[in-house]
């Protein structure tokens, strides 16, 4: 049975509606040898963050994915105090971000060692949070992958290949996603359980429906206000639906902690864009596939 691992424990689909796959309660852009890098007081994050959650909650938003691993602050302590202050599940991952964000750990560190980390945070749980990784976050570089975003991504597709979690990078060019998925099937693994986050990020939409036929998860993940793309959105994501592609499509904002001035933060996908697709006539059954049945497929495991 597949159960999606959250803050609150395992859930299954039907304790869902709408679920973010794309969000930031806490985010760290600084590099990991500035001052201050992710220092934060827990409570003072629970009262930053409480009232923007509980406005997405009445939203219709029933889950939120972390999308902060090591390198960018990534804070589970955080993410389970206010997902425990407003009863809001959130999903959590283990993995490392790309250069310069990569900590010195991980490039010192053998291959084998970054499995067995990726691996205890997906089975035991992460640092003394009591909190379980559902998932693995990477990232890879613009113009390609460094020795040592190719070493993590291939722990990743270990630890994915033994905990069927599913592996999704930060990644900018088509390409690169590429190169990824032949790492990644090197190893073992399957693209069925990679997303390509910020897959609207690449301008080349013909590469793009190649890319989809590989069976690899999607992401549009910059639906907000303040992007004013959702035309653009609307017509890619009923071009993704036409081929067929559907039921691999994810659809977020990317906000949160990092910017806290976008005046709909975790709302705009649920109150603006969810109404625009009705009105572009894609069905309540396909709203349902892309807003909650596809975060918890892709995520759960």
């Amino acid at each position: 049975m597949t159960t999606l691992i959250t803050t609150l424990g395992e859930k299954s689909l039907d304790d869902f509606g709408l679920i973010l796959p794309h969000e930031h309660l806490f985010v760290d852009l600084k590099t990991w040898d500035q001052p201050g890098y992710g220092e934060q007081d827990v409570d003072e994050a629970v009262e930053t963050m409480r009232p923007i959650v509980e406005k997405a909650m009445a939203a219709g938003v029933t889950a939120i994915v972390e999308c902060s691993p090591t390198g960018v602050g990534r804070r589970v302590d955080i993410d389970k105090a206010i997902s425990e202050a407003v009863n809001l599940p959130v999903v959590v991952p283990t993995g490392i971000y790309r250069e310069p964000w990569i900590p010195p750990w991980a490039h010192y560190s053998a291959e084998d060692m970054i499995y067995e980390w990726m691996l205890k945070e997906l089975t035991e749980g992460i640092e003394e949070t009591g909190v379980r990784a559902a998932w693995i976050k990477l990232s890879a570089g613009d113009d390609g992958m460094t020795e040592t975003e190719k070493k993590i991504l291939r722990a990743a597709a270990r630890a994915g290949k033994e905990t069927n979690a599913l592996i999704g990078s930060h990644t900018i060019r088509g390409r690169v996603v590429l190169d990824q998925l032949a790492i990644i099937e090197e190893v073992g693994y399957t693209a069925d359980r990679f997303l390509w986050i910020h897959t609207q990020a690449d301008p080349d939409k013909a590469q793009r429906m190649e890319i989809a036929k590989r069976g690899l998860w999607m992401e549009f993940d910059a639906i907000h206000a303040d992007y004013d793309k959702d035309d653009e959105f609307l017509a890619d994501t009923q071009a993704l639906l036409d081929a067929g592609y559907g039921d691999k499509l994810l659809l977020s904002h990317d906000q949160g902690w990092h910017d806290l001035s976008q005046a709909n933060i975790f709302t705009h996908v649920p109150s603006v864009f969810v109404p625009k697709m009705r009105d572009a006539s894609i069905s309540e059954a396909q709203i349902d596939q892309l807003t909650r049945v596809n975060p918890f497929n892709a995520f759960g495991r």
